[in-house]
């Protein structure tokens, strides 16, 4: 080996140890479950929950830099989406996505998702029907990514409004910052640390009165390092990703996608595997189809995605528009 290639492989062993250790930063506590912000981390649009949401290392496609702000940066055209989540009890998933390149070192993305719950039965204190309550929980985010040289840095800026009841809302700021770094033409390894700075705080002396009191409940910090293969055709690829966060033991998750033809893709990933209970690990499964028909390409996503535990089961289906490429 010639004297550049191995200070190129010393450079690569140390960025993967560099990611490594920031992975182990924190140490593991609770579990993530009933933990403020659930509802950001079921995922966000049909590829990503079809692939597990093991996209924090992926540079390309549908809806990347949601899930690591740094792939903005690696945009080659404009992208608009938007999903809708069919799900159990009433609830619902819905996400909003515009992803645009800067320049060929930059990019910026915007995204909304929704979750909510309807048909709740209000009852007074004997007993008898007052009205139907409903729940929501938003999500507003900004993303900005930035090349520097071999190295992709982002930051997503997060507003969440959360609607709990009558006079009875909270709204919270968070960011997350992603960094992805190529290993190769096949390998890329990525980093990201989310929900940094994000709570909700709950008064509730307008509601109750003297009864009421104030409390604050703060999101549990992410830490995830991620690894992608991408097949040398560039057919597909696989991804896997370890996170630890401030609540909850080492979770793993995996996921891939494989185009046979050119307009047809499918995917499968495992979400939500947690060193300390293997049962909560569920598996997904979706496709794309694509129409060249029109120079906005427009792609239907679609997933099935088995609930944690296997109680429930939830559908998504996303269409995206390509609106424009980089000149």
């Amino acid at each position: 080996m010639n004297r550049a290639g191995g200070r190129s492989l010393s450079f690569n062993k140390c960025i993967i140890t560099v990611f490594t250790l920031l992975l182990l930063a924190v140490p593991a506590a609770a579990q993530l479950a009933g933990a403020p912000g659930a509802f950001t981390r079921m995922g966000f649009g049909a590829r990503g929950m079809g692939m597990g949401n093991a996209l924090a290392s992926v540079r390309t496609g549908e809806n990347s830099g949601i899930y690591n702000p740094a792939a903005t940066a690696l945009l080659k055209r404009s992208t608009a989406s938007a999903s809708y989540g069919i799900l159990t009890l009433d609830r619902g998933l819905n996400t909003l996505f515009y992803s645009q390149p800067i320049d060929t070192n930059a990019g910026i993305a915007l995204h909304v998702l929704n979750s909510g719950t309807s048909g709740i039965d209000g009852r007074d204190i004997d007993g008898f029907h007052t009205e139907m309550y409903s729940v929501s929980e938003n999500q507003f985010s900004l993303s900005f990514g930035l090349r520097i040289r071999s190295i992709t840095v982002g930051l997503t800026t997060k507003l969440y409004y959360y609607s709990l009841f009558e006079e009875l809302s909270s709204t919270a700021v968070g960011f997350d910052v992603g960094v992805i770094y190529p290993l190769g033409k096949q390998w890329t390894l990525a980093a990201v640390f989310r929900d940094l700075n994000t709570k909700y705080k709950w008064d509730t002396n307008k509601l109750y009165g003297q009864l009421g009191n104030s409390t604050t409940e703060k999101f549990p910090t992410r830490q995830t390092v991620g690894i992608t293969y991408q097949f040398e055709d560039a057919s597909g690829l696989l991804s896997f990703e370890l996170e630890k966060s401030s609540l909850s033991t080492i979770m793993l998750r995996m996921g891939g996608e494989y185009t046979p033809v050119e307009y047809l893709t499918l995917r499968a990933g495992l979400d939500g595997w947690e060193t300390e209970d293997k049962s909560s690990a569920h598996p997904s499964f979706g496709f794309s189809l694509r129409t060249p028909y029109t120079d906005w390409r427009p792609t239907i996503h679609y997933a099935y995605v088995l609930e944690p535990y296997g109680l429930f089961s939830m559908h998504v289906i996303s269409v995206s528009l390509t609106l424009g490429e980089l000149q």
